[in-house]
Parts: structure tokens; C-alpha cells; sequence
């Protein structure tokens, strides 16, 4: 399955809510210092330039998002994690920009 882009945000907030449905594994790829500034709820900090150390850590048949500031840089932490055997991935276009401005307006922005 290619990688699927969750847009508007509002698909992963509707999938986190669907209690019918197991949640993804929330991989955010942005630095520490912008995690530190607001992240999406549940999710792993494994910033963009440690996945390459880090990835044999995560199952690559699980439904994964990956999120980033606004979505480039998830994107491409995606296809890499594709050409590495992921099957189920989706990139939170937007990131956690969309997310706060839409879904979360108390998280802070950056």
C-alpha cells in the first residue's frame, strides 16, 4: 500500500477517537526542541536524523503516521521507512501546524 496522506487533520483526530479502530503508532520526527514546544498526544519523538538507527525498533506492520511540523519532513521519513519493508504509513500532511490550528487550538505553535 503506498503511503497515504491524512488531509485535513481531521482524519487522525477522527481515527484516534474511533475506539472501534486500534490506534496508530504516532512517530514525530521533529527535533527535541520543537517537541518540546507542543507534540500530538501518544506519540514517539524519533527525530528525522536517529530513524535510520532507530527504526528497526518500530513493527513495520502496524498502521504508522508519521508527523512533522508541517509534513515535508514526515514525508520523507516515510518513503524511507517504505523502502525499509513499511507497509501501512501515513503522513500527517499539515503536521502538528494543522493540528494545532484546527483540531487543538490550546497546543502552542511555532
Amino acid at each position: 500500500m503506498p503511503i497515504q496522506n491524512l488531509q485535513p487533520v481531521d482524519d487522525l483526530r477522527n481515527w484516534l477517537d474511533d475506539t472501534t479502530r486500534q490506534a496508530p503508532v504516532l512517530i514525530d520526527v521533529r527535533e527535541p526542541w520543537e517537541t518540546e514546544i507542543c507534540k500530538i498526544r501518544d506519540s514517539i519523538s524519533i527525530p528525522m536524523n536517529t530513524i535510520e538507527d532507530r527504526y528497526a525498533l518500530l513493527n513495520p506492520d502496524v498502521e504508522t503516521v508519521v508527523i512533522c511540523h508541517h509534513g515535508a519532513r514526515s514525508m520523507q521519513v516515510a518513503l524511507f521507512l517504505e523502502r525499509s519493508g513499511f507497509k501501512k504509513l501515513h503522513n500527517l500532511a499539515g503536521g502538528v501546524d494543522a493540528w494545532a490550528r484546527q483540531i487543538d487550538p490550546a497546543m502552542s505553535v511555532y
